[in-house]
């Protein structure tokens, strides 16, 4: 990709545990609750759970309680695949 972000969603074992390792780990990413920024971005599970769904909207809108959302600035790819990779294996310690 060159030129624009993307917004990514993904969900991780473990649920919101896993969820804020993965979102504690990263040193790129800011967290943010919205996206639109240049700089890459972070929306943790705790800030993605809405308030205004059931847990079983939530399922259906394919919100669980690991799933994170990340909206890709313009930022180095390979120092952003660097820092995702180093999370994503903090995220999964104890698995």
């Amino acid at each position: 990709m060159s030129g624009f972000g993307v917004v990514v969603s993904f969900s991780l074992k473990g649920g919101a545990d896993a969820g804020r390792r993965f979102t504690d780990a990263l040193q790129l990413f800011s967290m943010a609750a919205s996206v639109g920024s240049t700089d890459s971005l972070v929306m943790p599970p705790q800030l993605l759970a809405s308030r205004d769904l059931t847990p079983e909207q939530q399922r259906f809108s394919g919100m669980g309680p690991g799933t994170v959302r990340l909206s890709i600035g313009l930022e180095d790819c390979e120092d952003l695949l660097a820092d995702l990779e180093q999370a994503l294996a903090v995220s999964q310690t104890g698995f």
